[in-house]
């Protein structure tokens, strides 16, 4: 069993009177959530974009979800492949390819004529979100001090749902363009893409990446601007201690007896993320409120407004994370998306569409999901995983996260065709209640803690 050994090694000599740099930390930690609202863009864009491919490339229920769900087996494939890139390349080169990855997709999916290449161009941006969902969080994880992390990390999830909001309004924009509209919808990705490019290019590496290369000069130089040099000095210690029995990396190990465990807590909180219906929601919003009888703009704008309480939601999670802790949110957000989904499918059950109750439990349910399992998933992930195994640990859980969606994405217009509207909610609802009750018991505090704290308590409980 490999622990974090308690024999206090060397520090490194640094000026004692050198500040923390927040406007340093802030910066670069927004840069990588950029990530985030490419992959909320890519992904959300096609819920504006289903009524006129489904009528351009003659599409069922089967061909629909295969259209829609397709890019998330990229994100499964980029997320899997991310891990050991990120930790041969870096943290930023992988997302410096993400970015390019997101405007090909974008470029490819407008210009297509055929379904297997607009297949294929959300199959490449796939690659870049399921990248950029592991990495950016990761990177600010990795480059935030611990009392900063938790925020900094869920605005990682800030910038997803800000991208998908960004992506209902260029919807609702583009919707009055012509029959060449989707097109545009999918094309417009590129211009956020290159902005991520550029702003990549003038960010650094993470102090663990460098560590771990064994550059510890360039590593003690971004600790001592992110924590000053005093906490700097300790921390390079702590994470050059954790690294001290490190050669290589086998993908065998981290499912090892020492890290088997938080492996799969790590796995669990990722699926539940999904499947308890949120990108069904995201994905299939407009086609809900269509069926309500709404006319398509109408849909859209209230789209819309779900986009609204998910930014809006977000901001509480980016508030109170590092206050009130993973576990509490992680628990209430389960609670109320089953309280809210049970809500929706019973007004869907006997077709009660006034007094806007669908609206108001569907704006409950998104709420909710932004300011828990959204956002706080990710912060999560980030921090579990113990330094040796962190890059592949979180290729491994996020890879379950995008399966996971892929399937809940796929499913749900076939779901709503056999089983209805209402049983298909109901199914979610059933699943946030076994989320509940799993985290409730396996579930870890990790505020407040710094990455090398919580790889100790994971460890040592094993």
């Amino acid at each position: 069993m490999s622990t974090v050994s308690t024999l206090p090694p060397v520090a490194p000599v640094v000026n004692p009177s050198t500040p923390v740099n927040n406007s340093f930390i802030i910066t670069v930690s927004s840069v990588a959530a950029l990530g985030g609202l490419l992959f909320g863009f890519d992904t959300a864009i096609i819920s504006g974009a289903i009524p006129y491919i489904t009528a351009y490339f003659k599409l069922d229920e089967y061909t629909l979800g295969w259209a829609v769900s397709v890019i998330l087996i990229g994100c499964a494939i980029g997320a899997l492949a991310a891990g050991a890139l990120a930790d041969r390349y870096g943290r930023r080169t992988v997302l410096i390819t993400c970015a390019i990855l997101f405007a090909v997709s974008g470029i490819g999916a407008g210009l297509s004529h055929q379904l297997y290449l607009l297949v294929l161009s959300r199959l490449i941006g796939g690659l870049g979100v399921g990248a950029a969902a592991m990495v950016s969080p990761m990177y600010i994880a990795e480059i935030a001090p611990a009392a900063w992390r938790g925020r900094l990390v869920a605005c990682y999830q800030l910038a997803i749902v800000f991208g998908i909001l960004l992506a209902y309004f260029s919807n609702y924009l583009l919707d009055a363009t012509g029959p060449d509209n989707w097109r545009w919808m999918f094309a417009s990705q590129a211009a956020p893409s290159l902005l991520f490019w550029i702003l990549l290019l003038t960010v650094p590496e993470t102090p663990r990446w460098l560590m771990k290369q064994g550059r510890k000069k360039e590593a003690l130089s971004i600790l001592t601007r992110t924590s000053g040099s005093a906490a700097a000095a300790t921390e390079i210690a702590a994470i050059e201690n954790s690294f001290q029995h490190e050669t290589h990396t086998p993908l065998k190990l981290i499912f090892t007896k020492t890290y088997r465990p938080v492996l799969f807590i790590g796995i669990l909180v990722a699926v539940f993320q999904q499947v308890t219906g949120i990108n069904a929601i995201l994905y299939y919003a407009p086609v809900i409120f269509k069926e309500m009888g709404m006319d398509t703009s109408s849909s859209m704008l209230q789209t819309i407004g779900i986009g609204v309480v998910n930014v809006i939601s977000t901001f509480i999670a980016i508030g109170l994370v590092d206050k009130v802790g993973r576990k509490k949110f992680l628990l209430a957000g389960s609670c109320i998306m089953g309280i809210s989904l049970i809500v929706v499918a019973t007004c869907f059950q006997y077709k009660y569409f006034d007094n806007y109750i669908v609206l108001i439990g569907m704006l409950a349910y998104v709420g909710a999901f932004g300011c828990t399992l959204g956002a706080v998933t990710w912060v999560y992930l980030s921090e579990i995983f113990p330094n040796r195994i962190r890059g592949l640990a979180m290729s491994v859980a996020t890879l379950a996260l995008w399966l996971a969606d892929f399937i809940i994405a796929g499913s749900f217009p076939v779901m709503t065709k056999h089983l209805g509207t209402p049983l298909t909610l109901f199914c979610y609802a059933a699943l946030c209640a076994i989320a509940f009750f799993y985290m409730l018991l396996k579930v870890k505090e990790t505020k407040g803690r710094s990455l090398e704290e919580i790889e100790h308590l994971f460890i040592k409980s094993i």
